[in-house]
C-alpha cells in the first residue's frame, strides 16, 4: 500500500520533515517515491509548502495520508482560501 507520510530530517532536538509518498512496508526515514513537500514546525506560525497536484494525483492513484499529513493537507488548502 502507497501511503503519504512524514519523512524526519534535521538535527536533534530541531526536526524537519519532507512530505513524501512511499510504500508502506518502507522504513520512515528510508526509500520513497516522490517528494511532495515539507512541513517546518519549528518555525512560528509552523511553516508547510506542498504540490497540491501532485498530491491529488497520488490520491487519486490510491494513496493513503497519514493522520498528520492529512491535517496538514487540510489546514493548508484553508490557509489558501483565506
Amino acid at each position: 500500500m502507497v501511503k503519504i507520510r512524514l519523512r524526519r530530517m534535521g538535527a536533534k532536538k530541531n526536526p524537519f520533515y519532507r512530505v513524501v509518498v512511499a510504500d508502506s512496508r518502507y522504513p520512515r526515514n528510508g526509500r520513497f517515491i516522490e517528494e511532495v513537500g515539507y512541513y517546518d514546525p519549528m518555525t512560528n506560525p509552523a511553516t508547510v509548502k506542498l504540490d497540491k497536484e501532485k498530491i491529488t494525483k497520488w490520491i487519486a492513484n490510491g494513496a493513503q495520508p497519514t493522520d498528520t499529513v492529512k491535517a496538514l493537507i487540510d489546514n493548508y488548502s484553508d490557509a489558501d482560501a483565506q
